[in-house]
């Protein structure tokens, strides 16, 4: 694996954490700030920004996507950065959701059904 980007980056950073987190050998190709390097032309032709992980003939992109990629990949090694998988976590947001929904739908006929105490003005004469 190698990762390309500046070491003064902070989203660099982040990838750099995660693979010695993982204990992942890996090459950095630092690049100094302003220049774009043929590599990394040729890695993110669209944004041209860093950083970039090169596994094999595969570039990944964007911090969070190769933290992400590397969660991914290596499992054998602990800890998870993503504990929790998305399609694990909807059933939960689904029942999150129908039970916020079923409370505004209870306080909105609440306040129909049982008349509140409100004060009687006066009147002035």
């Amino acid at each position: 694996m190698k990762l390309i980007g500046a070491w003064l980056s902070l989203f660099v950073l982040r990838a750099r954490i995660a693979l010695n987190v993982k204990s992942v050998g890996s090459e950095f190709l630092q690049k100094q700030l302003g220049t774009k390097s043929d590599l990394l032309l040729k890695s993110n032709p669209v944004h041209k920004k860093t950083p970039v992980l090169i596994h094999g003939d595969r570039p990944i992109c964007e911090s969070l996507i190769i933290v992400q990629y590397i969660d991914e990949v290596c499992i054998s090694s602990p800890p998870s950065f993503l504990p929790i998988l998305m399609i694990e976590s909807l059933p939960a947001f689904g029942l999150l959701i129908s039970m916020i929904r079923y409370l505004h739908i209870f306080h909105f006929l609440d306040s129909f059904i049982i008349p509140r105490k409100t004060k009687k003005k006066r009147q002035t004469i």
